[in-house]
């Protein structure tokens, strides 16, 4: 569906995508996680042709913005972080303005509205929309035309979770409904992880890994984590007793500490012993598995969030 060869995007002597490739399928849903400034805007901005390339190409579908510009339009469905209505329209109102740009008859609108869950709002003011229900109205006018690529820019920044969540149901549900191909970009991770099947890591232009959660995991930070809090210090000695063990961060100043280990099945029983045998006294104890936030730490030393 998209095909990108060797992207590049200067402002200035700033390169924002740098000598970027990447192939997307029809029907995929792809998530471009990273943290503000990592190019994921830029990029997308480029697919929509709202970006002008450095160098490089964009292909969707086999076609090109210099050719085949009112083509690629029909095709698209944007929405973005914010997006600006009238205040003076109504839901409805707004739905019809954007649906007569494409010649939809008026019974496009009543499907949005269902689809966006907005129907008791069809008489509101745009101007009196909260954060979240203006979110879903941008959704719906992106999904008007029906679009085989969706392109969405951090769609929940700023929701609470509440609201965030019912942008995610539609999004869910339209999945189940038709084969859109859709390009999320986010620096929330469950976000990434909950509506997509593939996942892109990007920073400072480039894209740093690419797969689906499972594999980027395994390829690229394996191991399992252990988080601790004690009455009294772990040392690093009693750490290296533990099986599967990978990595102890030692943070004596509070008794805490982080073991990054094989299996938790395995570590944990003799963790557990440990603590017991010397008296350390646990005061909190979690275990979980490594999440993309781990794994971007492990790439870069932040995280996606900083």
């Amino acid at each position: 569906m998209i095909s990108i060869s060797h992207l590049t995007k200067s402002f200035g002597t700033f390169k924002a995508v740098d000598d970027l490739n990447l192939s997307i399928q029809p029907g995929e849903y792809v998530a471009l996680l990273g943290p503000n400034g990592a190019g994921k805007t830029t990029l997308v901005e480029m697919i929509e042709g709202l970006q002008t390339p450095t160098s490089g190409k964009i292909c969707i579908h086999d076609q090109s913005w210099q050719q085949h510009t009112d083509t690629l339009r029909s095709m698209l469905g944007i929405s973005l972080q914010e997006t600006k209505f009238v205040d003076k329209l109504t839901v409805s109102e707004t739905l019809d303005l954007f649906g007569s740009f494409y010649h939809l008859p008026k019974s496009r609108t009543q499907d949005m509205l269902q689809a966006v869950n907005l129907e008791s709002k069809r008489s509101a003011y745009t101007a009196k929309l909260s954060g979240g229900q203006r979110q879903r109205l941008a959704l719906g006018v992106a999904l008007m035309n029906e679009p085989q690529i969706l392109l969405l820019d951090e769609p929940t920044t700023g929701l609470d979770p509440n609201a965030r969540r019912e942008v995610w149901d539609i999004l869910t549900q339209l999945r189940q409904k038709q084969s859109t191909t859709l390009i999320l970009t986010t620096h929330y991770m469950e976000e990434a992880q909950y509506l997509c099947d593939r996942i892109v890591i990007m920073d400072q232009g480039k894209i740093l890994a690419d797969g689906t959660l499972e594999d980027l995991l395994d390829m690229y930070d394996q191991g399992e984590i252990i988080s601790f809090r004690l009455e009294q210090p772990f040392s690093p000695e009693l750490a290296q007793q533990i099986p599967g063990l990978q990595h102890y961060e030692n943070q004596n100043m509070y008794h805490q500490g982080q073991l990054i280990v094989d299996e938790i099945t395995t570590s944990l029983p003799a963790f557990l012993a440990l603590i017991d045998r010397h008296q350390l006294g646990m005061q909190e104890l979690e275990c979980r598995k490594k999440t993309l936030d781990d794994l971007f730490v492990s790439m870069t030393g932040r995280r996606l969030d900083a």
